[in-house]
């Protein structure tokens, strides 16, 4: 098994956080008054509450390094006190930014970003981060997980305002495959509690041309994501890449992608993918 010890490379991602942000910018200034209130896949948010959220969130974390604060209580939580946490701040923050009119929603966020691509870009990438990635299964991370994670935030939720209002542009590989790599990262902590003989081996596929493949091992009583595939292969699953995002968002339901899916060997394998959620909240 040559390939169970090739580690996966660090995903880097600080360097399109300001390509992304511009796309962001250029979008909300070309929409309608309409299309600010349509409904996105998120069921509480409209297109607006998400913009607020993203301002939100950036607001947040820029004040939080500023201000060195360090989250000590949050990594005392447990998972789902976590969550009750996450999804309070960013509902009062979303309350609080969608009060603004587009063009200071707009305005504010061009500032908000700009010093947020500032943040990330100056951070060590192999530093450790402010905060872990909880879905992953961390309680301590290394700054560029932190960082894809938060491009993650970024590019999913300005996938869903996209959606909402039928303007596609950032599903390009050089967006969405960080993305769906550091999804993917999620895998050994979604399949903690799934059996399997040592040395099995998942593939996962994510098909088109911002796709790729990842391999979880069977290895030690745990399940390791691996960068080339090693073992015995039992179980292919492959996921079309128009939902794959949306499968770790929690934005289609689990019966709708299966459908658009295909899984073969071991199906209570390779279908486990579909419980993974790869954000928090």
């Amino acid at each position: 098994m040559s390939g169970a010890r090739e580690p996966l490379h660090p995903i880097f991602t600080a360097h399109l956080f300001p390509k992304l942000e511009a796309k962001l910018i250029e979008l909300l200034r070309l929409l309608t008054p309409e299309e600010w209130e349509k409904q996105t896949l998120a069921p509480k948010w409209k297109v607006k509450d998400v913009a607020a959220h993203l301002l939100d969130t950036q607001v947040r974390k820029v004040a939080a390094a500023r201000h060195s604060y360090k989250p000590e209580n949050s990594k005392k939580l447990s998972p789902s006190k976590l969550v009750e946490l996450i999804n309070h701040l960013n509902a009062e923050g979303v309350r609080q930014y969608r009060q603004l009119s587009p063009v200071d929603l707009i305005s504010r966020m061009e500032e908000a970003s700009r010093e947020s691509a500032q943040y990330h870009q100056a951070l060590d990438p192999f530093g450790l981060a402010m905060f872990p990635v909880s879905w992953a299964g961390e309680e301590e991370s290394l700054n560029w997980f932190d960082t894809a994670r938060e491009f993650t935030e970024r590019w999913h939720h300005q996938q869903q305002i996209r959606l909402a209002v039928n303007k596609p542009g950032i599903m390009t590989r050089e967006f969405y495959f960080p993305v769906l790599d550091c999804f993917m990262r999620g895998l050994p902590h979604s399949y903690r509690g799934a059996s399997g003989k040592s040395g099995s081996l998942a593939q996962f596929n994510i098909s088109g041309e911002c796709g790729g493949s990842w391999y979880l091992l069977r290895d030690g009583g745990a399940w390791t994501l691996i960068a080339s595939p090693a073992g015995e292969k039992i179980s292919e699953t492959t996921i079309p890449q128009e939902i794959a995002w949306r499968i770790f968002t929690k934005g289609i339901a689990h019966v709708e992608a299966r459908t658009q899916m295909q899984a073969i060997g071991d199906e209570a394998v390779g279908l486990h993918i579909l419980k993974m959620i790869s954000i928090v909240g």
